[in-house]
This record gives C-alpha cells, structure tokens and sequence, in this order.
C-alpha cells in the first residue's frame, strides 16, 4: 500500500525525527574541534596533524645552501618548543628561517619537548633531511606545581614555561641562542637578529612602551605597598617572550630561572596576574632588556586571547610575523575562514593536505 501521508503513519514521523537529529550531529560526531559557534570557529581547539594514509605529515622541504659569503664556523643558535599539536606552525617556521637565511647551513636548532613523539622526530628527519637539529627532553614536573590558571587555556601548558629552563637544558657551550615561538614566520635573514648588539644586557626584544603596563598585573599587585616598588629604577615596558635572543651565560650566572620562578611562587599565592608565563618575566625584566626593531616581531596576529579576532598588520617593515594571540593561521585556514593576514603565512606550510605550498 502506497504511503501518501505522514501523519497516519507515526512510526514514519518519528524515523524521520531521528535521521534529521542525527544528520544535524554528524559534523560534530566527526569533527568535534572544528564546530562553528556564533562568533565563528573553536579556536581555542588545537588539532594533532592527521594522515589517513598513514604516510608522512609533511612535504620535504627542498634544501637549501649556504651562499658564497658565508662564513667559517659560524653557527647561529634557535630554539624552539616541539609539541604535536602544533608541529604544522613549527614546521613553517622552521623553513621560513631557512628560506631567507643567507647562511641556511649555519643553523642549529634546540627543541625541547616534554616526552619523545617519535612520529614527531620522524616528521622532522623526512621534512628536513639536512637540518642540523637536537632535541631535549623538559621535565614538566619542574614547573607544574607553579603554574597558575590564566585567561586561556593554552597558555597553562608546561611547555608553554620551558623557555625559563632554556639556559639550563641546553649545552654549556652554547653562549647565545634566540628563542622563538612556533605560531610565527620568518621574512628575512635571521643573521641580522643574531648580530643585534645586547649591550651587556640578559635579554634583546622589540619593546613596546606605548602599551599600557599596568594592564598586565592585578590590582593586589599595584595595591600592595612593596610589590609595585620592583620597577623601582626601570621604565617597565612590555615585551612579547616569543621572539628573544638571549645570552645564555648572564642568565646562568644571574639566576634568572630562580628569579621569574620566585614570582610565579608569589602568583601562586596572591594571584597579582592573569596570563601565563609573560607576566613574571615582566617582573625581572622589564625595563632591562636590550630594545630592537619591532620590524622583528610583528605580533598580535592571532588575535586576542579571548575571542582571536582578525587584525591588521601595523605600519612598518617587517621582518617577522607572529600570530601570538588565540587564532592560528593553520586553524582559521582550514575552517575556511582566515583572516587577511593568515594568507601571509600559508605559501610556508608544508602539511600534505594543504592545498597552499610555497611554489605557488
């Protein structure tokens, strides 16, 4: 008997109630990280990199050589943190660097991880054969019990601190080395960073004074009558940790490690900040850095930390942009929703299902 209307048939009714609700479910079933809300994507979500095929994540970088001017010996030191989930950010970085160095060969590269991933090393041997690289294990458990929740999540992960340790776990030998974040792009010889003079300073970044300082610290800590008096000398001014050259052997030798940790004890007890690991390096170290040329830092591309709004690139040259913030290129990409500025960052991604590559 043909079935010509629904409501005589309630088995039918409630059938099709069910495939509809599931229909609607599916693409959260599936794609869990990837659910659109009313201001957008989840990008607070941060995916590991997934093959179907099983084969390698990432395309071979081609390789690059140093040029005729190059130097004997001369090795230029970076340092990155290595973690899975943002491995497609580290991996752009890393060729973005060598791409514009004058003296690609002359790298050496520090990541320290928190455990072995052998499917992250492996990716990094295939991606980048000739890279000269180490890795080093962080031991979490050093600062775990001195991380305080903050405005993000992301900024609460261990390794998110491991650049306090950096002086610590790598080689004596190593004097200098400039650390850098894994959400950013080289646009220029990074020799021209590593020659920057620090002037008997601990630290060299770009410094943005025009900032407003206060911002990064509770009222308890600008109420209380000691705690403000540790600017006391300085003109505070902020600067963005993701991008540093450091001299490692002033750092060892002036504990520094003790000294941002002595803070994040007092964080732990008074909550006279809301970010991650920003704030305590502010605290020994603003207003005592060696200043260079913003063009070297370009941040804020992310977005803020809450939301990871769109944002235009300040005026000026640049020589590196970095998208601190909560919104990645990698993520607003793929969710087909990227802002102008993450277009600047695809011709560097290597990831295999992305249809971006640096030819184009």
């Amino acid at each position: 008997m043909a079935l010509t209307r629904s409501e005589n048939h309630p088995f039918l009714l409630l059938l099709l109630g069910h495939l509809s609700l599931f229909l609607l479910l599916l693409p959260l079933l599936l794609h869990p990280s990837s659910v659109a809300t009313a201001a957008g994507i989840r990008l607070g979500i941060v995916r590991k990199p997934l093959i179907p095929d099983g084969g390698p994540l990432f395309r071979e970088a081609p390789a690059f050589r140093n040029g005729e001017t190059c130097g004997v010996d001369h090795q230029i030191h970076i340092a990155m943190t290595l973690d899975a989930n943002y491995l497609r950010g580290t991996m752009a970085a890393v060729l973005s660097i060598l791409q514009h160095s004058t003296c690609p060969e002359d790298m050496v590269f520090h990541f320290l991880w928190v455990r072995h991933e052998q499917e992250v090393y492996s990716n990094i041997k295939s991606t980048f054969p000739y890279l000269n690289f180490k890795v080093y294990r962080f031991d979490s458990g050093r600062v775990r019990g001195l991380i305080s929740k903050s405005i993000r999540q992301a900024l609460d992960q261990p390794l998110n601190y491991a650049r306090i340790y950096l002086p610590e776990i790598i080689p004596g030998d190593v004097k200098r080395v400039i650390y850098l974040d894994s959400d950013l792009v080289m646009v220029d010889d990074i020799a021209k960073l590593w020659r920057v003079d620090l002037e008997n300073r601990v630290v060299a970044a770009p410094e943005y004074c025009h900032a407003n300082f206060t911002d990064y610290f509770t009222d308890s800590f600008w109420s209380d009558p000691e705690m403000p008096r540790t600017f006391e000398g300085r003109r505070p001014c902020y600067f963005n940790t993701g991008v540093m050259i450091v001299d490692v052997e002033k750092w060892r030798q002036g504990g520094y490690t003790q000294k941002v940790e002595d803070w994040m004890v007092v964080q732990k007890q008074r909550r006279i900040y809301r970010l991650g690991s920003l704030p305590p390096f502010l605290l020994v170290l603003a207003g005592n850095i060696k200043a260079v040329d913003h063009r070297w830092n370009q941040h804020g591309l992310g977005g803020d930390n809450i939301e990871g709004k769109c944002r235009n690139l300040h005026p000026g040259p640049i020589s590196l942009l970095h998208w601190s913030g909560k919104g990645k290129p990698w993520l607003r990409l793929d969710s087909r929703k990227p802002c102008n500025v993450d277009h600047l960052w695809a011709p560097y991604d290597l990831y295999r299902s992305s249809k971006h590559t640096f030819d184009e």
